[in-house]
């Protein structure tokens, strides 16, 4: 499994609000869709009001999320 830090917008009421998240992915078609799942969650945002502007493949030592970093740990 890999790390990636993904960056973008959605929209929140009539605002766009940028995010940036750290997610866990076999690649990086898995992490965004982590990223669409977890928004969806958290703040009711259909896909179609996400918009994902950069997905990075970052190292072990990079990771700033406790909650990815004890995933990561846990799947090894």
């Amino acid at each position: 499994m890999k790390v990636f830090r993904v960056s973008g917008k959605f929209r929140m009421g009539h605002a766009l609000s940028p995010f940036t998240m750290e997610a866990i992915g076999a690649d990086e078609k898995g992490a965004r869709d982590r990223v669409l799942a977890t928004l969806g969650s958290r703040h009711r945002a259909n896909r179609h009001q996400v918009w994902i502007e950069k997905a990075a493949e970052i190292k072990p030592d990079q990771i700033t999320d406790p909650a990815v970093e004890k995933q990561l740990s846990l799947v090894k």
